[in-house]
């Protein structure tokens, strides 16, 4: 049993656009990975790319902002707990998730430049 009042499930969306919210609003990688998903999908609307390819953009996007999240969110978790104050073991899950992070948004890249190469491509040369 807990000690807080059980959500409705209504209320359990609400709090996560919350969340969606809030993360957009504080964190500026957060924007930075939303305006280059934007940048992504509306390029690859342009170029006809079929459902897969759409799939697996979409994949992409969501890793690596929901790795930012997370990796926002264990943050301000450490920071709350320990009050803001410099510990060597917060400073190491920090980096860890901040590593996380950028390993997801390499092979994010990595993606984007095997789907959007040969379209780039074809329209350089003509």
């Amino acid at each position: 049993m807990t000690k807080y009042k059980s959500q409705s499930f209504l209320n359990t969306f609400r709090n996560a656009r919350k969340g969606m919210r809030l993360s957009l609003k504080s964190e500026r990688n957060i924007r930075i990975h939303f305006a280059a998903a934007v940048l992504a999908l509306i390029s690859a609307y342009c170029f006809h790319f079929s459902t897969v390819k759409f799939c697996i953009i979409l994949f992409a996007i969501g890793s690596v902002i929901s790795a930012e999240m997370m990796n926002s969110a264990i943050e301000f978790a450490l920071d709350s707990i320990y009050h803001n104050r410099y510990s060597r073991m917060v400073g190491m899950a920090k980096d860890i998730a901040a590593g996380a992070v950028m390993l997801v948004t390499i092979i994010a890249v990595m993606v984007g430049v095997l789907l959007f190469a040969p379209p780039f491509a074809m329209l350089l040369i003509g």
